[in-house]
C-alpha cells in the first residue's frame, strides 16, 4: 500500500503538480513548510551536509512515498530535498492538510498510523547502521526487503543509492557485492539481488 492511500477528496482536490529535472531542489532547509508531497514519479533525496561538506542521505523517496510530513508541524524545514532524476512531485496544502486532519478523526488516525509506520522503518535502519561489518550490513538490509519468499530484492535506486542507504562508501559496497556473489550468496541481477544463501 501506498504512504498516500489514507488522503482524502477534499485534500486530493487543493494539490498541485510540479516537475523536477536532475538535480534541481524541492525544498532547503530553513525555508517555510508548504505542505506534505508525494512522489509521483522519479526519486527525490532528502539530505543533510556534514562539517564536511559531504552529503548524508537521509532518505530516497520512490513514487507513493511521502515527504515532509514532521514539516507540517514545523516552522522550517530541517533538510534538503533533491531530485535524483527527473521527477514528479504532488504538493497538499498544509493548511487544507492540518484543517482536515482536524475535522476528520478518521483521517488523523490514519496518518497517525503512516508515521507509526515510518518510525518502525527508521528503527530498523539505525539497527542497519550500527553494524559493523559491511557484508552483515547488505545482509540485513536483504532479509528486512526480501519478497514473500525471501529470494529476491528489487532494488529502489542504483548502487550508489543503495550504499548512501547503508551508510557505506559505494566502493565499499561494490566490493561486499563481489564477495557476497563470488561466495554463492547472492546473484546480481538488472535492479535487483537474488539470495542464493542465507549466511552461516
Amino acid at each position: 500500500m501506498h504512504q498516500i492511500d489514507w488522503i482524502s477528496a477534499n485534500i486530493a482536490a487543493s494539490a498541485t503538480q510540479r516537475s523536477l529535472k536532475a538535480g534541481q531542489s524541492l525544498f532547503r532547509a530553513g525555508a517555510r513548510p508548504a505542505g506534505l508531497y508525494e512522489v509521483v514519479q522519479g526519486k527525490i533525496r532528502l539530505v543533510r551536509l556534514d562539517r564536511s561538506g559531504r552529503e548524508a542521505v537521509l532518505q530516497l523517496a520512490a513514487p507513493g512515498d511521502v515527504l515532509a510530513e514532521a514539516s507540517l508541524f514545523s516552522s522550517a524545514y530541517h533538510c534538503d530535498a533533491i531530485a535524483s532524476s527527473e521527477a514528479t512531485v504532488r504538493l497538499y496544502p498544509k493548511s487544507a492538510l492540518l484543517a482536515e486532519l482536524e475535522r476528520d478523526p478518521k483521517l488523523l488516525l490514519a496518518f497517525s498510523a503512516m508515521l507509526a509506520r515510518q518510525v518502525m522503518t527508521l528503527r530498523t535502519r539505525l539497527e542497519r547502521r550500527n553494524i559493523h561489518s559491511a557484508r552483515d550490513r547488505v545482509r540485513h538490509y536483504l532479509t528486512v526487503n526480501a519478497d514473500a519468499k525471501g529470494r529476491s530484492v528489487t532494488l529502489r535506486g542504483t548502487l550508489k543509492d543503495l550504499a548512501a542507504e547503508l551508510g557505506l562508501a559505494h566502493e565499499a559496497l561494490y566490493r561486499t557485492l563481489a564477495a557476497m556473489a563470488a561466495d554463492g550468496e547472492i546473484e546480481r541481477g538488472k535492479g535487483q539481488i537474488r539470495i542464493l544463501r542465507s549466511a552461516v
